[in-house]
């Protein structure tokens, strides 16, 4: 994680339709994420990238504990 300075990107996190019901394990939001990663790269959208860069973990992955 980033410094507590920056702000926790939420939006992939909490609001993204497809990304949350990815890591849902819902396989419609999966075989949609699939094919978005495939597209802009493994880090995802621009909300996608942000919340790597702050969780240090892709769109497909959980936040570890």
């Amino acid at each position: 994680m980033t410094t507590s300075k920056e702000k926790a990107p939420v939006f992939c996190e909490k609001y993204c339709p497809v990304c949350r019901s990815a890591r849902a394990g819902n396989s419609i939001g999966k075989a949609i994420q699939k094919i978005e990663l495939k597209i802009v790269g493994k880090k995802g959208c621009i909300w996608g990238k942000a919340r790597t860069e702050y969780y240090g973990v892709t769109p497909d992955k959980p936040i570890p504990k």
